[in-house]
């Protein structure tokens, strides 16, 4: 069995991606799922017993300093670097209020480092919606670069359970924000990450309509999605749905075992787990 994951997280103390012991508590009761650390061979090894290829995101760094988010950007090179085999790239969030035209010059410094992918994450929980015309430069450069965005829609389990979810407004990860990107960044490659309860419909509706956008499957087991989601995995997303591990949240085993006891036949399975990524990534239209 391949895999390429298109989405998942560090397990090491300094790429975690809870941050507090609040989120840490937290981790139980949304994911169902044990914090635990490893190194970064640890990590590398694991992928590599998995058959997977993975692209990770540092998530947090959109709330971090500018002089830290370099430092762990550079931290997340030397890993790529290291282990190329298994590690193919990084999602990188920076904010555009936070970090502003200092962020976008951090941008470029990331894409002239040639490490492997890269792409630009953009996560409204906790910050402004992707339609926020501060993230307009950000969208120019990376059309312009060729690299893609990766665009958050629906709920979080960060915060959940929490007082107030920690500030975070669901709303600011609506479709209708993947939706404007899309419609004013024609050039633009996007990806769709996690799934889009509680406004599912509303994100096929995107997914049908602007064909630039992909969508990976992240945060989620699959025997929890939607009827209309694993309608349509089968059938009109076919060729554009990519696995979504979020490791170390949850287990490749865990979730591979999940996605087969949904019934899909292998000739889905097989786009899924990695057809439809090597297709994204080599940069194949849909």
């Amino acid at each position: 069995m391949q895999l390429i994951d298109m989405h998942s997280h560090w397990g090491t103390k300094r790429g975690y991606v809870l941050r507090t012991q609040e989120e840490l508590g937290q981790q139980k009761k949304t994911w169902n799922s044990e914090t635990k650390y490893v190194t970064e061979q640890e990590m590398a090894d694991y992928f590599r017993a998995s058959n997977a290829r993975v692209i990770l995101d540092l998530g947090f760094t959109k709330f971090a300093p500018l002089e830290e988010v370099r430092a762990l950007h550079d931290y997340s090179f030397e890993m790529q670097r290291t282990h190329p085999d298994v590690v193919l790239g990084n999602w990188f969030h920076i904010d555009p209020v936070i970090h502003g035209r200092a962020g976008l010059a951090e941008l470029r410094r990331c894409i002239d480092s040639k490490a492997g992918f890269i792409g630009l994450g953009v996560n409204g929980s906790g910050s402004v919606p992707a339609s926020d015309p501060a993230y307009d430069p950000y969208y120019k450069l990376c059309t312009e670069a060729g690299i893609p965005v990766l665009i958050f829609v629906g709920t979080t389990g960060l915060g959940a359970g929490l007082p107030g979810g920690m500030g975070i407004l669901l709303d600011s990860c609506h479709p209708r924000h993947l939706d404007w990107v899309a419609a004013k960044n024609p050039g633009l490659r996007i990806v769709a990450a996690r799934p889009g309860w509680p406004w599912q419909a509303e994100t096929i509706a995107v997914l049908m309509h602007k064909r630039n956008i992909w969508y990976e499957l992240h945060g989620w087991s699959p025997k929890y999605f939607t009827p209309d989601l694993k309608h349509d995995i089968a059938r009109r997303l076919q060729d554009r749905i990519m696995f979504g591990g979020d490791y170390p949240l949850y287990t490749f085993e865990r979730l591979t075992s999940e996605w087969k006891a949904e019934g899909y036949s292998q000739a889905i399975l097989d786009k899924v787990f990695h057809q439809n990524a090597e297709a994204f990534l080599s940069g194949a239209e849909r």
